[in-house]
């Protein structure tokens, strides 16, 4: 009887555990979670508001931008409910290897090293130029090429194409790179450098933000060579996957002119803050 018991209690721990992992698991297939750093606007941001297009943050507050409207319209089109969570940048790529996230939605440019360990969609925005900001009232601000800033002080973002393509400037001081762009445009107000690389969304949005400071776009010839196309990311291997030509199709079916619409509302929306 004793032993009878016992293979009782094993049988009904078994068979309450198949349950709740099955729950888990239907709980899982009706959502979508996307990591960003809600700190890249207009691509994406903090707030403490709700807006018609902000998703709550498991933490409090809220994220917007473009990013999220991007992930929005995915998590729709797959009918899941859609879940931001805010993961630093560095901490992106490892929390989609890690299954802490289902993709990235971040402004993030597919590059060979990322390509090793993510597959990348098609792009679902691509920035028109490559600029610097600069300090309105500067002698930068009257540059009309990227090879001017020899000798200058130029920061970029850490872990992004904007940090190492400041290299293509023949003795710039390359200074070490910040987590964010709010703590570069600080840097740059403070005179601790002359210039902060940016693609153009995110450049017309801290200078909307920032009277005090302006953005060079350079001619062709002039400027940086780099890709300024951002994709979706999801894990290694999910290429060619219903999931992954699902997504593909959904972007698809935004439009140029759509996507140019939902970036200038995000950038008109975004808080001076950021």
């Amino acid at each position: 009887m004793r032993r009878f018991g016992v293979v009782l209690l094993i049988l009904v721990m078994t068979l309450s555990f198949v349950g709740c992992s099955s729950g888990q698991t239907a709980e899982a297939d009706d959502t979508l979670v996307v990591g960003m750093e809600c700190a890249y606007a207009p691509f994406n941001w903090l707030s403490n508001e709700e807006s018609e297009t902000s998703v709550a943050l498991e933490n409090g507050g809220y994220c917007d931008g473009y990013d999220v409207m991007i992930a929005q319209r995915i998590a729709d089109g797959l009918n899941k409910e859609l879940i931001v969570r805010q993961i630093s940048w560095d901490a992106l790529i490892p929390s989609l290897q890690n299954g802490d996230i289902d993709m990235i939605i971040a402004g993030m440019t597919a590059d060979e090293d990322r390509e090793e360990v993510a597959d990348f969609t098609s792009p679902y925005y691509e920035s028109a130029d490559m600029v610097m900001i600069v300090r309105k009232d500067s002698p930068q601000a009257a540059y009309t090429d990227i090879q001017d800033f020899s000798g200058e002080r130029v920061v970029g973002q850490s872990g992004t194409n904007y940090d190492t393509v400041i290299d293509q400037i023949e003795g710039v001081e390359h200074m070490t790179p910040r987590d964010n762009y709010a703590e570069m445009v600080v840097a740059l107000q403070n005179g601790d450098v002359d210039g902060i690389t940016a693609e153009l969304a995110v450049a017309e949005g801290v200078v909307s933000a920032n009277s005090d400071l302006s953005y060079l776009s350079f001619e062709e010839g002039h400027g940086f060579e780099i890709d300024t196309t951002v994709s979706v990311a999801l894990r290694e291997g999910e290429r060619g996957s219903e999931l992954f030509e699902n997504v593909e199709s959904i972007l698809d079916s935004i439009s140029l002119d759509e996507r140019a619409e939902m970036m200038a509302e995000a950038t008109s929306r975004q808080p001076a803050g950021e």
